[in-house]
C-alpha cells in the first residue's frame, strides 16, 4: 500500500533499538569495527571532534544509539513509499543503522521495496553481508535475524 500524503513517518521502536543495541554490541571504550570504523558503544562511528576520554556507561551508549536512529536511520526511512509493520520499519532500521544511508538509498532492496516487492525484502538483506571484500557470518547471521524480523515480527 502506498503511503499517503498526510501518514506519520515510519519510527523505531525501542524493541527496535534493541534489536540494533544486541549484534552491534556494547563497548564502553572506543575500537575500530570490522569495516575498521573508529568506533563506541553500540556501533556509534566516532565523528571527527568527537572525544571519549572516558569509558560510556551501558545508559550513555544507548543514548547515542537512540541519537543515531533518530538522526541517521530515520530520515533514510522517508526513501520509502511503501506502508510498513512496525516489525518492517525495525528491521529496515537494524540494515539502515549498520550499511549506512547512502547505500540503502541506492540499494536494490529499496527500489523493489517501493515497487511493492515485500517478498524479496528477505533475500535482498542478505546481499548485503560483507565487508572488507569478504564474507563476515556475523553479518550473514544479522541478516538472517533482521529477515526473520522483516517477515514473522520475530528475530
Amino acid at each position: 500500500m502506498d503511503k499517503d500524503a498526510n501518514q506519520v513517518p515510519c519510527q523505531i521502536s525501542q524493541a527496535g533499538i534493541d534489536f540494533i543495541a544486541r549484534f552491534e554490541g556494547y563497548r564502553a571504550t572506543p575500537y575500530n569495527d570490522v569495516a575498521g570504523n573508529a568506533t563506541v558503544g553500540f556501533g556509534h562511528k566516532i565523528q571527527e571532534g568527537e572525544t571519549f576520554d572516558k569509558p560510556l556507561t551501558r545508559e550513555e551508549a544507548l543514548a547515542l544509539l537512540a541519537k543515531d536512529v533518530s538522526e541517521k536511520v530515520l530520515p533514510s526511512l522517508d526513501a520509502v513509499r511503501v506502508e510498513l509493520a512496525q516489525n518492517q520499519a525495525d528491521a529496515l532500521g537494524s540494515f539502515i543503522f549498520n550499511v549506512g544511508s547512502g547505500a540503502f538509498g541506492g540499494s536494490t532492496l529499496l527500489r523493489q521495496l517501493n515497487a511493492g516487492d515485500f517478498a524479496s525484502v528477505p533475500s535482498q538483506l542478505l546481499r548485503w553481508n560483507m565487508a572488507g571484500g569478504r564474507v563476515v557470518p556475523e553479518l550473514t547471521q544479522r541478516r538472517q535475524a533482521e529477515g526473520r524480523l522483516w517477515s514473522s515480527g520475530r528475530p
